[in-house]
């Protein structure tokens, strides 16, 4: 198939093409080699000294003579014969490496990764940085919701202020990774559920210092993710220089902020206090909109405060200072001979085709007669089958990155060889992909939804997506194929935080309920929130039963708006207009799920 490059390919764009490669010794170019004589004024090498022109003599534009004295011809032969020496005796310096000079160090693997020092910190990205560790100090203690974005935004504002006072400009890639990042924070607000939403905050803080310290290579997907933390140290630092720069002979300037503050503070506090005594709708609105700004938790307060401080400086310095991780220098693979590449890979793909012929033959024959052969039950069938598939799908990619580091690549008939090798293995990769997320789906319709089942399957459909990213790299080239690989990761995250996990586990055990009677009641009673709707379509006694311990968990928990999840919200909802049967005690729960176990 038609084909710009691999990856891995360097003729051909591949993952490692836009990284400068360690030069090995004996790669420069012959115009820039010089052998010992020519330092040292050797018989063969070193320069003759001008002849003095005799009047009237071999200069005149009738002269025979070439430069060096003798014909023309004789003056190529002796140019031919000087080069053809130094030739000999520069393979003979990188043959032995006795006596000659040494080659070029190769540059260190994190040379030049040092940022230049940032640019003075604005009054601007201060104030950003004030307003995050305010924000931080009074929304964060009550939990994780939309109070999160709503303290990311002045920190994204302190990193765009810092980095617009450093000079740089805003790149596309890096507000996808922003917007990506702000975006992944709406999981918290809209679920209930802790681990999906703790995904999605991590991944967040990543794509953040994706966009704050950009790049393109590998190194630059991997490792950035970690930049901002680089910055924990010097982002305080360069902070406090800004804050003596404008305040440290200014009293009086200070005094004036202060006294504006305290007066601002007293009359919002006076006069709000006596609107809210005349209404009482007014002061429970403002009791709603008002976080809780009691002294009962000041030490924790005093460190969410520290927290959002110490946050937005260390991602205000990183805008203003990144990393350049793209120029971490990765060598480039020892390429290999062809029959020695080639042939553990061609038998591997043998291998993985004759496994596919059967998982076909399985699919179209039935189950039955494989089981009625094997012995096994339907779900220690599927069960046995996905966890290897999941195994052979990461090996399958690491295979494919070392084949790839290791290709030959001398020529267009090597390029054909590894398009022809890792392309069907690609391929026939992809339908192990397909059979284990069916293995998953067989074992799920024998047990049940779970947390575990459902992240694993996720997972094995994310590696599928990388596989197909590959093999489009092998077709369009692959200098896109490291940030493209962050993207899905992301994406894959967002779309799973949105799909509400527990409220798909939920609906799907229901489901499985009402066709088999089989249901797992003690797991549905420790799900979250966002199960509540399904769970509400069970029959009584069975449905108080699984939502007595939520409906406990949330009638224990008042928080404010802003700490709230869409999920929580809308359970609270259905639970007030239906709340659990009083009747539904722990005794009857406990029979009606050991009824359930041994049916």
């Amino acid at each position: 198939m038609a084909r710009r490059g691999l990856p891995g390919d360097r003729s051909g764009g591949g993952p490692l093409s836009d990284i400068p490669s360690t030069p090995e010794p004996g790669d420069e170019a012959p115009a820039t080699r010089r052998s010992p004589e020519e330092g040292k004024g050797g018989p063969e090498t070193a320069e003759r000294p001008p002849k003095t022109a005799e009047p009237g003599g071999a200069a005149g534009a009738g002269s025979a003579a070439g430069p060096g004295g003798g014909t023309p011809a004789q003056d190529a032969r002796a140019v031919a014969e000087g080069a053809a020496s130094r030739a000999r005796a520069d393979r003979e310096i990188h043959g032995s490496g006795s006596w000659a000079t040494p080659p070029p160090p190769s540059p260190s693997l994190l040379a030049g990764l040092q940022a230049e020092p940032p640019a003075p910190v604005r009054t601007a990205t201060l104030w950003a940085v004030l307003a995050t560790g305010v924000l931080s100090m009074l929304l964060l203690d009550d939990g994780l919701a939309i109070n999160l974005l709503i303290v990311a935004v002045p920190a994204a504002l302190a990193a765009y202020f810092a980095g617009r006072a450093a000079g740089r400009r805003t790149r596309a890639w890096s507000l996808v990774w922003a917007v990506g990042g702000l975006g992944l924070l709406i999981v918290p607000a809209l679920r209930d559920a802790d681990w999906p939403s703790f995904l999605a905050v991590v991944t967040a803080v990543a794509l953040g210092s994706l966009a704050l310290n950009g790049g393109r290579t590998w190194a630059a997907v991997l490792l950035g993710p970690i930049g901002v933390f680089n910055a924990l140290v010097p982002g305080p630092l360069w902070g406090w220089r800004g804050l003596r720069e404008r305040f440290g002979g200014a009293r009086r300037s200070v005094g004036v902020g202060l006294r504006a503050l305290v007066v601002t503070a007293v009359l919002l506090l006076v006069f709000g206090a006596l609107f809210a005594g005349a209404d009482s709708a007014f002061a429970s609105l403002l009791g709603d909109l008002m976080p809780d700004a009691s002294v009962t938790g000041g030490p924790w307060r005093l460190v969410l405060l520290a927290f959002g401080l110490v946050g937005a400086l260390a991602v205000a310095h990183t805008a203003a200072a990144p990393a350049k991780w793209d120029r971490v220098a990765v060598p480039a693979g020892r390429p290999r001979n062809r029959v020695e590449w080639a042939l553990p890979l061609i038998l591997l793909v043998l291998l993985f085709a004759a496994f596919n012929a059967v998982q076909l033959a399985v699919l179209f024959g039935g189950y039955d007669a494989v089981l009625e052969k094997t012995g096994q039950t339907y779900a220690e069938y599927a069960r046995q089958g996905f966890w290897q598939l999941l195994l052979v799908t990461l090996l399958t990619l690491l295979v494919v990155v070392f084949a790839l580091r290791w290709a030959p690549r001398d020529g267009a008939a090597d390029r054909k060889l590894v398009r022809g090798v890792l392309g069907p293995l690609c391929a026939l990769a992809l339908v192990v992909v397909a059979s284990a997320v069916r293995r998953m789906d067989m074992y799920v319709e024998a047990y049940g939804l779970t947390r575990l089942r459902v992240s694993v399957v996720a997972g094995e459909l994310w590696l599928g997506l990388v596989i197909v990213l590959i093999m489009a790299a092998g077709v369009w080239g692959a200098r896109w194929l490291p940030r493209a690989v962050a993207a899905s990761a992301a994406a894959g995250v967002l779309a799973f935080g949105l799909m509400s996990p527990d409220s798909l586990i939920a609906e799907r055990n229901v489901q499985r309920y009402e066709e088999t009677q089989k249901f797992d009641l003690d797991y549905a009673r420790n799900l979250s929130a966002d199960a509540v709707p399904a769970l509400d379509k069970l029959e009584e006694p069975m449905r108080s039963c699984a939502l007595r311990m939520i409906a406990d968990d949330l009638g224990r928990e008042d928080q404010p708006w802003y700490a709230t999840s869409w999920g929580e919200a809308r359970a609270r909802d259905i639970l007030r207009d239906r709340p659990p049967s009083g009747s539904a005690d722990w005794s009857l729960c406990s029979r009606i799920g050991d009824d359930l176990v041994y049916r």
